[in-house]
Protein backbone atom coordinates (compact mmCIF):
# COMPACT_ATOMS: atom_id res chain seq x y z
CA UNK A 1 0.00 0.00 0.00
CA UNK A 2 1.27 3.42 -1.06
CA UNK A 3 0.31 6.24 1.26
CA UNK A 4 -0.08 9.90 0.10
CA UNK A 5 1.58 12.88 1.89
CA UNK A 6 -2.33 13.95 3.87
CA UNK A 7 -2.67 10.17 4.90
CA UNK A 8 0.86 10.13 6.01
CA UNK A 9 0.22 13.75 8.10
CA UNK A 10 -3.43 12.21 9.42
CA UNK A 11 -1.58 9.55 10.70
CA UNK A 12 1.06 11.70 12.63
CA UNK A 13 -1.51 14.09 14.02
CA UNK A 14 -3.50 10.82 15.59
CA UNK A 15 0.45 9.89 16.87
CA UNK A 16 0.49 13.94 18.16
CA UNK A 17 -2.25 13.35 20.51
CA UNK A 18 -1.86 9.72 21.76
CA UNK A 19 1.92 9.16 21.50
CA UNK A 20 3.46 12.22 22.67
CA UNK A 21 6.67 10.74 23.63
CA UNK A 22 6.93 9.05 20.23
CA UNK A 23 6.52 11.73 18.55
CA UNK A 24 9.17 13.30 19.71
CA UNK A 25 11.31 10.54 18.79
CA UNK A 26 10.11 10.86 15.55
CA UNK A 27 10.38 14.98 14.61
CA UNK A 28 14.22 14.54 14.30
CA UNK A 29 13.67 11.84 11.98
CA UNK A 30 13.43 13.30 7.80
CA UNK A 31 10.30 12.16 6.75
CA UNK A 32 10.25 8.64 4.69
CA UNK A 33 8.24 7.89 1.69
CA UNK A 34 8.37 5.11 -0.40
CA UNK A 35 9.72 4.75 -4.02
CA UNK A 36 6.79 5.28 -6.35
CA UNK A 37 6.01 2.96 -9.55
CA UNK A 38 7.91 5.09 -12.35
CA UNK A 39 10.79 4.89 -9.65
CA UNK A 40 11.42 8.15 -8.77
CA UNK A 41 12.58 8.55 -5.25
CA UNK A 42 10.03 10.91 -3.37
CA UNK A 43 11.51 13.79 -1.06
CA UNK A 44 10.86 14.91 2.22
CA UNK A 45 8.67 17.15 3.77
CA UNK A 46 10.80 19.14 6.53
CA UNK A 47 10.07 22.23 8.91
CA UNK A 48 7.34 20.77 10.46
CA UNK A 49 7.33 21.32 14.36
CA UNK A 50 6.38 20.27 17.77
CA UNK A 51 4.77 22.87 20.18
CA UNK A 52 3.21 22.17 23.19
CA UNK A 53 0.60 23.80 24.42
CA UNK A 54 1.63 26.25 27.51
CA UNK A 55 -0.24 24.54 30.60
CA UNK A 56 -1.55 28.43 31.65
CA UNK A 57 -3.96 28.21 28.24
CA UNK A 58 -7.44 28.09 29.63
CA UNK A 59 -8.75 24.83 29.95
CA UNK A 60 -11.90 25.29 28.40
CA UNK A 61 -15.44 23.40 27.77
CA UNK A 62 -15.53 25.37 24.39
CA UNK A 63 -18.66 27.75 25.56
CA UNK A 64 -17.36 30.73 24.18
CA UNK A 65 -20.09 32.88 25.26
CA UNK A 66 -19.22 31.35 28.97
CA UNK A 67 -15.56 31.94 28.83
CA UNK A 68 -16.10 35.90 27.26
CA UNK A 69 -18.55 36.56 30.18
CA UNK A 70 -16.01 34.61 33.17
CA UNK A 71 -12.73 36.59 31.11
CA UNK A 72 -14.95 40.04 31.79
CA UNK A 73 -15.80 39.31 35.11
CA UNK A 74 -12.15 38.75 35.87
CA UNK A 75 -10.83 42.20 33.89
CA UNK A 76 -9.46 40.05 30.94
CA UNK A 77 -10.50 39.44 27.33
CA UNK A 78 -10.87 36.06 25.51
CA UNK A 79 -8.31 34.81 22.80
CA UNK A 80 -8.78 31.48 20.40
CA UNK A 81 -5.91 30.43 18.93
CA UNK A 82 -6.58 28.40 15.95
CA UNK A 83 -3.92 26.38 15.27
CA UNK A 84 -2.86 22.22 13.90
CA UNK A 85 -0.08 20.00 14.44
CA UNK A 86 3.29 20.55 13.32
CA UNK A 87 2.96 24.17 12.25
CA UNK A 88 6.42 26.43 12.65
CA UNK A 89 4.17 29.35 12.44
CA UNK A 90 2.78 28.21 15.61
CA UNK A 91 5.26 27.29 17.28
CA UNK A 92 7.14 30.60 16.64
CA UNK A 93 3.55 31.82 18.53
CA UNK A 94 4.66 29.64 21.36
CA UNK A 95 8.01 29.71 21.78
CA UNK A 96 9.35 33.06 20.69
CA UNK A 97 6.82 35.87 21.33
CA UNK A 98 5.11 34.00 24.15
CA UNK A 99 8.41 33.05 26.13
CA UNK A 100 9.32 36.85 25.75
CA UNK A 101 8.82 38.02 29.62
CA UNK A 102 6.85 41.17 28.66
CA UNK A 103 4.55 39.68 26.26
CA UNK A 104 4.07 36.58 28.23
CA UNK A 105 3.40 38.58 31.70
CA UNK A 106 0.91 40.78 29.33
CA UNK A 107 -1.20 37.46 28.16
CA UNK A 108 -1.59 35.73 31.23
CA UNK A 109 -2.63 39.24 33.33
CA UNK A 110 -4.80 40.51 30.72
CA UNK A 111 -6.21 37.70 28.48
CA UNK A 112 -7.64 33.99 28.06
CA UNK A 113 -6.51 31.98 25.68
CA UNK A 114 -8.36 28.93 24.54
CA UNK A 115 -6.75 26.48 21.49
CA UNK A 116 -8.80 25.16 19.01
CA UNK A 117 -7.12 22.60 16.44
CA UNK A 118 -8.61 23.24 12.96
CA UNK A 119 -8.85 19.76 12.12
CA UNK A 120 -10.20 18.44 15.67
CA UNK A 121 -13.40 17.16 16.67
CA UNK A 122 -14.13 18.48 19.39
CA UNK A 123 -17.85 20.42 19.93
CA UNK A 124 -17.85 23.57 20.56
CA UNK A 125 -20.51 26.30 20.99
CA UNK A 126 -19.36 29.23 18.81
CA UNK A 127 -20.85 32.81 20.04
CA UNK A 128 -24.70 32.95 19.43
CA UNK A 129 -25.45 29.55 20.32
CA UNK A 130 -24.48 27.35 17.00
CA UNK A 131 -22.78 24.06 18.11
CA UNK A 132 -19.78 23.48 15.98
CA UNK A 133 -17.20 20.74 15.96
CA UNK A 134 -13.80 22.28 16.09
CA UNK A 135 -13.00 21.47 12.40
CA UNK A 136 -16.31 22.41 11.03
CA UNK A 137 -15.87 26.40 13.15
CA UNK A 138 -12.52 26.51 11.30
CA UNK A 139 -14.19 25.99 8.42
CA UNK A 140 -17.37 28.33 8.90
CA UNK A 141 -14.87 31.11 10.10
CA UNK A 142 -12.86 30.87 7.04
CA UNK A 143 -9.32 29.88 8.76
CA UNK A 144 -6.91 29.79 6.06
CA UNK A 145 -3.62 30.34 7.96
CA UNK A 146 -2.25 29.27 11.44
CA UNK A 147 -2.32 30.65 13.49
CA UNK A 148 -5.14 32.48 13.69
CA UNK A 149 -6.17 34.83 16.37
CA UNK A 150 -9.76 35.93 17.56
CA UNK A 151 -9.75 38.25 20.56
CA UNK A 152 -13.52 38.95 21.56
CA UNK A 153 -14.64 41.69 23.51
CA UNK A 154 -17.19 42.26 26.58
CA UNK A 155 -19.86 42.18 24.05
CA UNK A 156 -19.09 38.81 21.90
CA UNK A 157 -18.17 40.57 19.51
CA UNK A 158 -14.63 40.08 17.53
CA UNK A 159 -12.13 42.38 18.27
CA UNK A 160 -9.27 41.64 16.43
CA UNK A 161 -8.53 39.14 14.26
CA UNK A 162 -4.79 37.82 13.10
CA UNK A 163 -4.54 35.42 10.27
CA UNK A 164 -1.08 34.23 10.14
CA UNK A 165 1.98 34.76 12.80
CA UNK A 166 3.06 38.03 13.98
CA UNK A 167 6.48 38.07 14.90
CA UNK A 168 6.84 39.85 19.06
CA UNK A 169 6.81 43.47 17.82
CA UNK A 170 4.05 43.37 15.63
CA UNK A 171 2.54 41.18 17.91
CA UNK A 172 2.92 43.78 20.93
CA UNK A 173 0.98 46.23 18.36
CA UNK A 174 -1.86 43.75 18.41
CA UNK A 175 -1.94 42.85 22.58
CA UNK A 176 -1.88 47.10 23.39
CA UNK A 177 -4.64 47.75 20.97
CA UNK A 178 -6.97 44.73 22.37
CA UNK A 179 -5.70 45.51 25.92
CA UNK A 180 -6.29 49.43 25.69
CA UNK A 181 -9.39 48.36 24.40
CA UNK A 182 -8.51 50.46 21.63
CA UNK A 183 -11.39 48.53 19.37
CA UNK A 184 -13.43 51.14 20.86
CA UNK A 185 -12.05 53.77 19.70
CA UNK A 186 -10.72 52.48 15.77
CA UNK A 187 -10.04 49.82 13.50
CA UNK A 188 -7.13 48.14 13.96
CA UNK A 189 -5.62 49.15 10.36
CA UNK A 190 -6.26 52.70 11.51
CA UNK A 191 -4.23 51.77 14.76
CA UNK A 192 -0.97 50.95 13.42
CA UNK A 193 -1.71 53.45 10.28
CA UNK A 194 -1.16 55.97 12.78
CA UNK A 195 1.95 54.59 14.37
CA UNK A 196 3.57 53.57 10.90
CA UNK A 197 3.25 57.70 10.16
CA UNK A 198 5.04 58.68 13.46
CA UNK A 199 8.02 56.53 11.73
CA UNK A 200 11.02 57.91 9.39
CA UNK A 201 11.49 58.08 5.80
CA UNK A 202 13.28 55.99 4.05
CA UNK A 203 12.81 53.71 0.72
CA UNK A 204 10.65 50.88 -0.58
CA UNK A 205 12.31 47.73 -1.68
CA UNK A 206 12.14 47.90 -5.49
CA UNK A 207 11.13 45.06 -7.71
CA UNK A 208 11.59 44.93 -11.63
CA UNK A 209 8.07 43.21 -12.23
CA UNK A 210 5.98 46.41 -10.30
CA UNK A 211 4.36 48.73 -12.17
CA UNK A 212 5.16 52.01 -11.99
CA UNK A 213 2.99 54.91 -11.59
CA UNK A 214 0.22 56.14 -12.13
CA UNK A 215 -1.97 53.44 -10.10
CA UNK A 216 -4.61 53.01 -12.19
CA UNK A 217 -5.81 49.32 -11.10
CA UNK A 218 -9.30 49.35 -13.07
CA UNK A 219 -6.62 48.99 -16.01
CA UNK A 220 -4.23 46.89 -14.98
CA UNK A 221 -7.24 44.16 -13.52
CA UNK A 222 -8.22 44.19 -17.10
CA UNK A 223 -5.29 42.36 -18.04
CA UNK A 224 -5.32 38.75 -18.56
CA UNK A 225 -3.42 38.08 -15.68
CA UNK A 226 -4.30 38.28 -12.23
CA UNK A 227 -3.59 41.46 -10.15
CA UNK A 228 -1.26 41.47 -6.89
CA UNK A 229 -1.05 44.35 -4.85
CA UNK A 230 1.77 44.95 -2.41
CA UNK A 231 1.26 47.19 0.61
CA UNK A 232 4.54 48.50 2.23
CA UNK A 233 6.28 50.68 4.31
CA UNK A 234 9.87 51.98 4.74
CA UNK A 235 12.21 50.58 7.69
CA UNK A 236 10.17 47.27 7.72
CA UNK A 237 11.78 44.00 8.47
CA UNK A 238 8.98 41.95 7.43
CA UNK A 239 9.09 44.05 3.95
CA UNK A 240 13.09 43.27 3.72
CA UNK A 241 12.69 39.64 4.23
CA UNK A 242 9.91 39.49 1.46
CA UNK A 243 11.95 40.84 -1.01
CA UNK A 244 15.38 39.44 -0.06
CA UNK A 245 15.21 35.85 1.10
CA UNK A 246 11.69 34.85 -0.20
CA UNK A 247 11.20 36.85 -3.81
CA UNK A 248 15.11 36.35 -4.11
CA UNK A 249 14.15 32.11 -4.89
CA UNK A 250 14.06 31.40 -8.06
CA UNK A 251 10.99 29.45 -8.13
CA UNK A 252 8.95 32.07 -6.13
CA UNK A 253 10.35 34.84 -8.22
CA UNK A 254 9.08 33.17 -11.34
CA UNK A 255 5.52 32.77 -10.24
CA UNK A 256 5.05 36.25 -8.62
CA UNK A 257 6.45 37.51 -12.61
CA UNK A 258 3.46 36.16 -13.74
CA UNK A 259 1.19 38.90 -12.10
CA UNK A 260 0.56 42.46 -12.74
CA UNK A 261 2.24 43.67 -9.25
CA UNK A 262 1.90 47.29 -8.02
CA UNK A 263 3.33 48.46 -4.66
CA UNK A 264 2.15 50.60 -2.38
CA UNK A 265 3.26 52.11 0.53
CA UNK A 266 0.47 52.13 2.70
CA UNK A 267 1.75 55.55 4.36
CA UNK A 268 1.72 57.25 0.70
CA UNK A 269 -1.48 59.88 0.07
CA UNK A 270 -0.53 59.29 -3.34
CA UNK A 271 -3.79 58.83 -6.21
CA UNK A 272 -4.62 55.11 -6.79
CA UNK A 273 -7.85 53.79 -8.78
CA UNK A 274 -8.78 50.56 -7.28
CA UNK A 275 -9.75 47.41 -9.06
CA UNK A 276 -13.53 48.47 -8.69
CA UNK A 277 -13.03 51.68 -10.13
CA UNK A 278 -13.13 54.15 -7.34
CA UNK A 279 -10.92 57.01 -6.92
CA UNK A 280 -9.07 57.79 -3.61
CA UNK A 281 -5.37 57.38 -2.16
CA UNK A 282 -3.11 54.95 -1.05
CA UNK A 283 -3.71 55.34 2.26
CA UNK A 284 -7.18 55.28 2.54
CA UNK A 285 -7.77 52.50 0.31
CA UNK A 286 -5.42 50.00 2.54
CA UNK A 287 -7.91 51.43 5.26
CA UNK A 288 -11.05 50.65 3.24
CA UNK A 289 -9.55 47.53 2.95
CA UNK A 290 -8.33 47.12 6.55
CA UNK A 291 -4.52 46.05 5.90
CA UNK A 292 -3.54 45.33 9.46
CA UNK A 293 0.26 44.23 8.55
CA UNK A 294 3.80 45.65 6.29
CA UNK A 295 4.22 43.56 4.18
CA UNK A 296 0.85 42.77 2.82
CA UNK A 297 -0.25 41.15 -0.55
CA UNK A 298 -3.94 41.36 -1.96
CA UNK A 299 -4.78 39.22 -4.42
CA UNK A 300 -7.45 39.99 -6.79
CA UNK A 301 -9.33 38.55 -9.94
CA UNK A 302 -10.43 39.64 -13.17
CA UNK A 303 -13.35 41.04 -12.21
CA UNK A 304 -11.73 43.19 -9.57
CA UNK A 305 -12.98 40.93 -6.52
CA UNK A 306 -10.60 40.01 -3.57
CA UNK A 307 -9.05 36.20 -3.90
CA UNK A 308 -6.92 36.10 -0.56
CA UNK A 309 -4.39 38.28 1.12
CA UNK A 310 -1.42 37.29 2.73
CA UNK A 311 -1.10 39.53 5.71
CA UNK A 312 1.46 38.37 8.47
CA UNK A 313 4.73 37.03 7.86
CA UNK A 314 5.37 33.75 5.77
CA UNK A 315 8.10 32.18 4.23
CA UNK A 316 8.71 30.78 0.90
CA UNK A 317 6.83 27.88 0.53
CA UNK A 318 3.49 29.58 2.07
CA UNK A 319 3.86 32.29 0.02
CA UNK A 320 4.91 30.61 -3.26
CA UNK A 321 1.93 28.52 -2.54
CA UNK A 322 -0.63 31.44 -2.27
CA UNK A 323 1.14 32.63 -5.51
CA UNK A 324 0.14 29.60 -7.38
CA UNK A 325 -3.37 28.76 -5.35
CA UNK A 326 -4.25 32.22 -7.47
CA UNK A 327 -2.48 32.13 -10.49
CA UNK A 328 -3.82 28.36 -10.95
CA UNK A 329 -7.09 29.00 -10.09
CA UNK A 330 -7.51 26.48 -7.53
CA UNK A 331 -9.38 28.57 -5.57
CA UNK A 332 -12.28 28.12 -7.71
CA UNK A 333 -12.62 24.43 -6.92
CA UNK A 334 -10.67 24.43 -3.50
CA UNK A 335 -11.95 26.85 -0.86
CA UNK A 336 -9.90 25.57 1.64
CA UNK A 337 -6.06 26.29 1.21
CA UNK A 338 -4.73 24.50 3.82
CA UNK A 339 -6.01 21.41 2.22
CA UNK A 340 -4.90 22.83 -1.25
CA UNK A 341 -1.41 23.81 0.00
CA UNK A 342 -1.28 19.97 1.65
CA UNK A 343 -1.77 18.38 -1.61
CA UNK A 344 0.64 20.92 -3.47
CA UNK A 345 3.42 19.62 -0.86
CA UNK A 346 1.96 15.74 -1.59
CA UNK A 347 2.60 16.24 -5.57
CA UNK A 348 6.30 17.75 -5.09
CA UNK A 349 7.08 14.99 -2.91
CA UNK A 350 6.18 12.55 -4.95
CA UNK A 351 7.96 14.34 -8.06
CA UNK A 352 11.39 13.93 -5.89
CA UNK A 353 11.61 17.18 -4.64
CA UNK A 354 11.73 18.51 -0.83
CA UNK A 355 9.38 20.30 0.58
CA UNK A 356 10.45 22.59 3.49
CA UNK A 357 7.80 24.80 5.43
CA UNK A 358 10.13 26.91 6.70
CA UNK A 359 13.00 27.40 5.05
CA UNK A 360 13.92 30.41 2.73
CA UNK A 361 14.89 28.40 -0.61
CA UNK A 362 12.54 25.66 -2.14
CA UNK A 363 13.95 22.58 -3.90
CA UNK A 364 11.50 22.73 -6.86
CA UNK A 365 10.35 24.12 -10.07
CA UNK A 366 7.28 25.67 -10.73
CA UNK A 367 4.45 25.17 -13.30
CA UNK A 368 5.41 27.47 -16.13
CA UNK A 369 2.40 26.77 -18.27
CA UNK A 370 0.15 29.75 -15.84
Amino acid sequence: MRWSWVEVNRIMNLVMLRFPLLLVLLASVPAAYPTSDDGVKPGTFKGAKTTETPEWFKESFLDFEEDIDEATANGKRLMLYFHQQGCPYCNALIEDNFTQTDIHETVRNHLDVVEINMWGDREVVQVGGKSFTEKTLAQALNVNYTPTLLFFNESRKVALRLDGYYPPDEFRKALKYVIEKKDEEMTYAKFVSTLAMAGGGGELNSEEFFNPPPFDLERVRRSSRPLAVYFERPECISCDALHNKILADPPTRELARKFDSVQLDLRADTPVTTPGGEQTTIRDWALDLDVKFAPTVVFFDSSGQEVIRTEAMFRTFHTQSVFDYVLSGAYKTQPNFQRYISERAEHFIEQGFDVDIWGYRSDHGVDTEN
